[in-house]
């Protein structure tokens, strides 16, 4: 423990898309040698909306295949499902006890869900900011690599972890947001001036698992404009810039590169040059790993239990910490 820690939580909601990729996963992976990296599945967060039992299951374990095949490796990364670990739910309620309504009341995520989903405005809904607080803290977690629609919850576990520390002692580590060195924030293809999301629709991203002639598809119909010039102008030329930022990031090439392999072509070339390197260099390979990957369910349910234990054997320590500060026996 020797590095510094970093936490992520991450929901089994579906399938990542390229954004997912170029912007969080792809960087985590080259986090593994020099930090203590826990990468959670966060299954007991996905039950605060409504959840098909078996849909659960499904996207839990494939959750855990594609980070694999993204490119952790779960020897190097501390890669397990949250449930499979009771020290989250545990330190959770002790960290309820130092959470105020007010503080959970004023969390705009719980406001926006809240409003989605009028008929199951849930205990768990409010008070997930916590259960968020309890991931990060139990393992001593320095850096938390996040969005900016979760920077309020980070401060909200920062204020907890603070007030406890002032009643207690120097029981938590402050958590710090982890900005990465290299990043991207891939934009839609059907609208440039917006992140790529899931939340508008399949045709909005496109998924890592998309087949290739769905990939091919989805960048032919890329927005661009009625310009006929292909240059690096985000601010004029946001559709045509963003499709040279994607060739860069699939290639391992600057952007100047990109550019300069695309001058003098027409949109029509860059679109489909740009799907196939997407294609040949993210997602087809990824689908080869996750394909081999989940035809063996019982090794990821090894994976799984085996990262759990580790899990368990690192925050155990905190939360044996904070009960005694506490004064539980």
């Amino acid at each position: 423990m020797s590095k510094k820690v970093i936490f992520s939580g991450m929901q089994p909601s579906g399938v990542p898309h390229i954004g997912n990729y170029f912007g969080a996963i792809k960087n985590w992976a080259d986090l593994q040698d020099d930090y203590n990296c826990l990468y959670c599945i966060v299954d007991l967060h996905a039950i605060t909306v409504r959840q098909s039992p078996d849909e659960l299951r499904k996207n839990t374990l494939n959750a855990l295949a594609l980070y694999i095949a993204c490119g952790l490796d779960p020897d190097k990364n501390t890669i397990y499902v949250q449930s499979h670990y009771n020290g989250h739910s545990e330190l959770s309620w002790l960290l309820s006890c130092f959470a105020y309504m007010g503080e959970l009341g004023r969390m705009t995520q719980y406001k926006d869900k809240s409003a989605n989903n009028p008929d199951n405005i849930n205990l768990g809904l409010f008070a997930y900011p916590v259960l968020q607080a309890a991931d990060i803290l139990l393992f001593g977690s320095h850096l938390v690599p996040i969005g900016d629609d979760q920077k309020q919850h980070l401060e909200l576990t920062r204020d907890i972890a603070i007030r406890f520390n002032n009643i207690y002692g120097d029981i938590f580590t402050i958590p710090e947001v982890f900005t990465p060195k290299t990043g991207a924030r891939i934009k839609r293809l059907s609208d440039p001036e917006k992140k790529m999301s899931k939340s508008d629709g399949e045709a909005h991203y496109v998924g890592i698992l998309d087949p290739a002639d769905v990939v091919m598809k989805k960048f032919k119909r890329a927005v661009t404009d009625s310009d006929t010039e292909i240059r690096h102008d985000p601010e004029n030329k946001a559709g045509v810039s963003s499709l040279l930022e994607i060739y860069a990031l699939a290639c391992g090439i600057t952007l100047e590169a990109s550019l300069a392999e695309f001058e003098g072509k027409q949109y029509g070339h860059l679109k489909t040059t740009v799907a196939q390197a997407v294609i040949d260099n993210v997602t087809s390979p990824i689908q080869a790993k996750y394909n081999e990957l989940i035809k063996n369910p019982e090794h990821l349910q090894q994976i799984a239990k085996t990262n759990a234990e580790k899990a368990k054997n690192i925050g155990d320590k905190v939360l044996v910490k904070v009960k005694n500060a506490i004064g539980l026996i």
